[in-house]
């Protein structure tokens, strides 16, 4: 007579721990980082994009705690994985969104502050040259493989942060505090465009001063529209140089967040 598989529910609740946690998680993550957790990739992708990654690394992850499915404490580590994975999301974001406040306060500086148009990424209007620095910023993130150094640091976090450790309150409030970063890292930036475009604006009030009779506003804005566009492409390849060094401490900081090496 063949046996019968004999399954208790602790082992089924094993079993369904190990696959559902880290799951949610990765799915945390892919929901609120830049790229994956924009409108252009649909909810449905992200969704089979977190499985595939969940099925890939399940067999390399380290034990993970007995839950029951209708337990309190089952909701708790639920809810701790996803605020996890939604810290180490929110944490690239700010790293992007210094390019996105760089190019804004740039356009401002140039006149271009009306232009906007509709960001695919974010939903909402921004101006022009914040939308062209966002798609720089993700060309250059993807080209240098920073997607692959954050699911590096994914995986490992549930090593460094397992699952049912708890999770240090304190790291949510350094993210908070991080926006002063943000501001710091976009006029860093930009510093040089904008001390140009000054001198350029301080230029054109002396001559107003000097000459009332000049329409400043029929040749000022023009020239200042064309000179902006020249400053900007000049500085662009600083720009550049300041990347890495940004793009650095955003990785190193969603290391330490977790704990990683």
């Amino acid at each position: 007579m063949p046996s019968v598989l004999a399954l208790t529910d602790t082992q089924i609740s094993t079993w369904v721990a190990a696959f559902l946690l880290p799951l949610f998680r990765i799915i945390a993550l892919l929901s609120t980082m830049p790229i994956f957790g924009t409108t252009l990739v649909p909810r449905r992708v992200r969704m089979y994009a977190a499985l595939a990654i969940t099925v890939a690394i399940a067999p390399s992850l380290p034990p993970m705690p007995p839950v029951q499915a209708l337990d309190l404490s089952a909701l708790l580590l639920v809810g701790e994985q996803i605020i996890i994975g939604a810290a180490m999301g929110l944490s690239l974001q700010l790293f992007f969104q210094a390019f996105v406040i760089a190019g804004q306060v740039v356009a401002i500086q140039m006149g271009m502050g009306f232009a906007s148009m509709v960001d695919p990424t974010n939903g909402v209007s921004v101006a022009v040259i914040g939308q062209f620095f966002t798609m720089m910023v993700t060309l250059v993130f993807l080209g240098m493989n920073g997607h692959l150094v954050v699911f590096e640091v994914l995986v490992e976090s549930f090593t460094t942060l397992p699952v049912g450790q708890a999770f240090d309150a304190g790291n949510i409030w350094e993210l908070v505090m991080r926006l002063s970063w943000v501001l710091g890292a976009s006029l860093m930036l930009v510093l040089p465009a904008i001390t140009a475009l000054l001198i350029v604006n301080i230029a054109f009030g002396v001559m107003t001063k000097a000459a009332p009779q000049l329409n400043i506003f029929s040749i000022g804005f023009p020239l200042i529209l064309v000179l902006g566009m020249l400053i900007l492409w000049l500085s662009m390849a600083e720009i550049l140089n300041q990347y890495r060094p940004l793009a650095v401490d955003a990785l190193q900081y969603l290391r330490s967040m977790v704990g990683a090496r």
